[in-house]
């Protein structure tokens, strides 16, 4: 009984770190109008990066020589996962959005795979982006450069993985991420800076940006911890492929952001495609961004 019970806490913890991202992405669109993506992601950065040195104290094990050329490709990674996402939750809804930027870490796992069977999970995927994709013929259709900029920015949670395995043998989970933020800030905090002028420093912004830091960073990322030491590493990826539905749910919740049930469909089959290629054993996990 014990053991259900850790296990359903850690899954408990899976569900509510997904939640707060995607609450927190919300929220985050709703700054558009004052600051814009450039700005809401100076906030979430600045945010991120203080909380993470305050609770990870990176400053203890400093990466040496040429550790910190993983560390700053690592960052500036991350950085570009997070203004490309921005930009195109303000152009699409947030359940799409989610759906096309999981293409990243989907290719990173199929591709680290040599199984034939997966080649029907990469089908699905790529059936579920063509389902997405705007018809170009019709002022209704999707917008395209929103729908580019969300693979742009799985682009970029690829490398986010693939860099952040390295860098992962150099230092703890926590300090890599507080440093990869870190580098992220110093290149888009003055962006949003630049961009936003004092609007980007008013009371009407702050608080708002310190809880999408919050919801979208710190708290997710110290919930997936927890979870990881306490559930396998397979079922872990499998919760997080649920994420583009949760995406969805938080757009329609509290965005009002309505699907079509063919949109519908096409996040399916990315969920669908991510729970194959979790099912299939490989040499790393996928773990969400949560930053």
């Amino acid at each position: 009984m014990q053991i259900n019970r850790v296990l359903l806490t850690a899954i408990g913890c899976v569900l509510l770190a997904m939640v707060t991202i995607q609450s927190g992405a919300s929220l985050a669109k709703q700054l558009f109008p004052i600051v814009g993506p450039e700005g809401t992601t100076a906030l979430r950065l600045g945010f991120a990066a203080g909380v993470l040195w305050l609770v990870f104290r990176p400053w203890r094990a400093l990466p040496q020589g040429r550790d910190w050329r993983s560390i700053i490709i690592y960052g500036l990674c991350l950085g570009g996962m997070n203004i490309l996402f921005y930009m195109a939750i303000e152009r699409i809804p947030l359940g799409i959005a989610v759906a096309l930027e999981f293409t990243g870490p989907l290719a990173v796992a199929l591709f680290s795979s040599k199984r034939k069977t997966d080649l029907f999970w990469v089908a699905c995927a790529i059936a579920g982006i063509f389902l997405l994709m705007p018809d170009l013929s019709s002022a209704q259709g999707l917008d395209l450069t929103g729908a580019l900029m969300a693979l742009g920015a799985g682009a970029c949670w690829a490398g986010y993985i693939l860099f952040g395995t390295r860098t992962g043998k150099q230092s703890s989970g926590g300090i890599t991420v507080a440093l990869g933020m870190t580098v992220a800030a110093l290149v888009l905090v003055p962006v949003g800076a630049l961009s936003q002028g004092l609007a980007l420093i008013s009371w009407e912004v702050l608080p708002l940006g310190l809880l999408v830091g919050v919801l979208s960073s710190a708290l997710p990322y110290s919930l997936e911890m927890v979870a990881l030491r306490n559930m396998p590493t397979q079922a872990f990826s499998v919760l997080m492929s649920l994420e583009p539905a949760i995406a969805a749910l938080a757009g329609f919740v509290i965005l009002s952001e309505y699907l079509s049930a063919l949109q519908w469909g096409a996040i399916g089959l990315v969920i669908v495609a991510s729970i194959g290629s979790s099912m299939t054993p490989k040499k790393a996990v996928v773990l969400d961004p949560a930053v």
